[in-house]
């Protein structure tokens, strides 16, 4: 069974944001939080699991492509 990890560190409140956003997703798919690291800042963990490699591509780039905007809309409202 293919499986994939990614790593996002960065501030706590915008690890809470960015894994809230993935979590209303369908987490048949994954598994996703948080641990504390140091200094306010937090490592979010995403391990998704899947039946091929095909599906474990397009549930990274769902997820990827999910992030990537959240970040984008922090960026614009903190800016």
């Amino acid at each position: 069974m293919p499986s994939g990890k990614a790593l996002w560190i960065g501030p706590c409140e915008r690890g809470q944001a960015l894994l809230t956003a993935i979590t209303v997703d369908d987490s048949d798919y994954f598994e996703a939080h948080l641990v504390d690291i140091e200094d306010g800042d937090v490592e979010l963990i995403i391990q998704v699991h899947a039946e091929s490699l095909a599906s474990l591509r397009a549930t990274m780039d769902d997820l990827l492509a999910c992030l990537s905007a959240v970040e984008s809309s922090l960026d614009a409202i903190q800016n």
